[in-house]
């Protein structure tokens, strides 16, 4: 059984030995603007998440960017360019990892403004229900997601842009397509490892 708040933990509870108010000082906020070594909270060095990565699975958030017209129908859909990690450049979507003691919205939010700016401006989902799941895994052809680096497992969403989306971080460059279009069949034939799919789930999951 969980302890709520501050309560006075049984010797049998999960967290009976952490200090209490271990985390009272953790705001939002903290996620997006970062701590003072330009790192949010929960953030691991490189040394550290190499090492996890090879024993436990890892929960991703991965986000294809929309942007829709004033009815909400998706009128194009976004994805980056970026230097992947065998050096070349890739047509990709935006992930990353949620973050010990980071909410998915919070990662949700996080994520976008690392790859898209402060003033992408996302509008986030009123539920947390992700669209589809995809596994990766770091052994080539055990799945159509594949991820060299871990086994990850990451909770797709649909996110609408409201605001001026640019290319931030590793972030080359962002392309947006018409999903109704001639060239959105090669737009996600040229995204690898998976990530076309997800793009083809999302279509079908907005009704494009």
């Amino acid at each position: 059984m969980s302890v709520l708040n501050d309560e006075v933990p049984d010797d049998g509870d999960f967290d009976a030995n952490r200090r209490r108010g271990e985390f009272d000082g953790i705001t939002p906020e903290d996620f997006v603007r970062g701590s003072g070594n330009g790192n949010p909270p929960g953030w691991l060095d490189r040394d550290s998440i190499d090492r996890i990565r090879k024993q436990l699975p890892i929960i991703y958030v991965e986000i294809v960017p929309v942007r829709t017209d004033s009815l909400g129908r998706v009128v194009q859909v976004g994805s980056l360019l970026c230097v992947g990690h065998d050096g070349s450049v890739e047509r990709t979507l935006i992930t990353g990892r949620v973050l010990y003691h980071e909410t998915l919205r919070e990662a949700i939010a996080r994520n976008v403004a690392k790859d898209l700016g402060e003033i992408a401006l996302p509008v986030l989902p009123q539920g947390l229900q992700p669209f589809t799941v995809a596994e990766f895994f770091p052994t080539p052809g055990l799945s159509e997601f594949y991820d060299p680096r871990q086994h990850a497992v990451a909770l797709c969403y649909v996110v609408p842009m409201a605001g001026e989306c640019k290319p931030q971080d590793e972030t080359l460059d962002v392309e947006w397509c018409d999903p109704g279009g001639d060239r959105i069949r090669t737009f996600i034939d040229q995204m690898a490892n998976g990530h076309g799919r997800i793009v083809r789930q999302a279509l079908a999951w907005t009704g494009m």
